[in-house]
């Protein structure tokens, strides 16, 4: 049995049609190498048809069946800021905040034009924190996370709540519990309507609509957002709210589930979220510096750690999903090409490919074009000495949509069972 490491490369991939994508153009020697030397294939990460959010995607990517196993980011998001929430009484949403006229409720920008510094964002979160909402004894908790990332926990002393509420977030649309990228949507924050009739989604609804109305009214006036007006840059006046949760998943941890031992190396709240509720021990990394050299040196290091004591080291790099959604085509390139030439080149020269296996992957296609997550499948490679290999030449979507000899799965969470049963 080999060890194997997993390595998800956030938003790398997009749409096949749009040639060259973003893999095609980089140059990745290091990827390269891997993808001559292993099989591949195609992976719907969540199911065809569903462009998914990235938390979905990566408990689908460790072998857990979303419409089984989720029940929202909110509650993933918050055990990864360290939160665990009071079940059926508290419901917890991911937030951004946002800027947007206080008049009319117009979005400018859903994330701050991204230059939100996580000092300001935890100012503006204390200001919010322990909101008395007024009504139904409810109550409001936020904490910032990473930049313009928060959580929000909407909460009741009395009744219990719902996760049937649509997002305020328009670009991202409730499918029963899951959420997928909207491509095209409302340039307004949308109302938390209920989803059902029950009691519990309208009290919910009512709750979260009282918590933007008083969230806009305070970040308008804070101290913060009149400096940074005054500056001539974006406010932060109002926080976006989606994929609701009022539990955690039920799962059972996934060491038990493979036989084998895990750990992770994440940089984002979610994503700890996830290693932490499916038992992975965790090597919690600072947020990306900017710096892509002291970055995945650090990710290097501990990669090569956590393989002498682990089957199995589970890696999430963010890197490209961001340039993607901005439309920043040479962006995305730029952070592809640099976790080739810092994380995967130096980590061959590191690891004997014979007891050693690398799975490498994206969580879902993000093309520049399109600046949203699309649902198109992901390709996915996995190189080992002791495979026979299908001609690949470079990981992207053509090579192994075209040569990959384990075809396109329906499902992310067939790709960790498959792999394990090789390696």
């Amino acid at each position: 049995m080999a060890k194997l490491i997993y390595l998800v490369i956030d938003g790398a991939a997009d749409r096949i049609i749009d040639r060259p994508t973003s893999l095609e153009i980089s140059k990745t020697p290091g990827l390269d190498n891997l993808a001559k030397k292993a099989i591949g294939g195609m992976v719907h990460t969540v199911g065809p048809g569903i462009a998914p959010e990235s938390d979905c995607a990566v408990l689908s990517l460790l072998g857990y069946d979303p419409e089984i196993h989720y029940t929202g980011r909110g509650p993933l998001e918050a055990l990864g800021a360290g939160i665990r929430i009071k079940e059926h009484y508290e419901i917890a949403f991911r937030a951004n905040f946002a800027t947007i006229d206080p008049t009319t409720k117009k979005i400018i920008d859903r994330r701050v034009g991204r230059s939100l510094s996580s000092v300001e964002a935890k100012e503006l979160a204390n200001a919010l924190n322990n909101m008395d909402l007024g009504i139904y004894e409810g109550y409001a908790r936020v904490i910032a996370t990473i930049g313009h990332r928060a959580v929000v926990v909407i909460g009741s002393r009395k009744y219990r709540l719902s996760d049937a509420v649509e997002n305020t977030d328009p670009a991202y649309r409730r499918r029963g519990k899951i959420s997928e990228a909207v491509k095209k949507y409302s340039s307004y924050i949308q109302e938390p309507r209920p989803l059902d009739s029950r009691p519990e989604s309208k009290i919910t609804s009512e709750l979260v609509k009282e918590f933007i109305r008083k969230s806009i009214e305070i970040l308008e006036k804070h101290p913060i957002n009149k400096e940074r007006e005054r500056k001539g840059m974006l406010k932060a006046n109002a926080l976006l709210l989606r994929d609701g949760g009022c539990t955690l998943p039920a799962v059972e941890p996934i060491s038990r589930v493979f036989g084998r031992s895990f750990a992770a190396i994440v940089e984002m709240p979610v994503e700890l979220g996830i290693a932490r509720l499916l038992g992975m021990d965790t090597a919690k990394v600072p947020p990306p510096t900017g710096n892509p050299i002291y970055d995945y040196e650090l990710r290097l290091r501990m990669t090569l750690e956590l393989l002498k004591k682990y089957d199995v080291v589970y890696v999430h790099l963010k890197g490209p999903d961001e340039p993607a959604h901005d439309g920043n085509l040479l962006g995305k390139v730029r952070a592809i090409e640099n976790i080739d030439h810092y994380y995967v080149e130096p980590l061959l020269d590191e690891v004997d490919m014979t007891n050693t296996a690398i799975l490498v992957t994206a969580d879902h296609a993000t093309p520049p074009k399109v600046k949203a997550h699309t649902d198109d499948p992901v390709p996915f490679i996995l190189s080992w000495n002791l495979v026979r290999c299908d001609g690949i030449k470079r990981f992207t979507e053509a090579e192994c949509n075209e040569k990959g000899s384990l075809g396109t799965l329906s499902h992310g969470y067939e790709l960790l069972p498959l792999i394990l049963k090789i390696v």
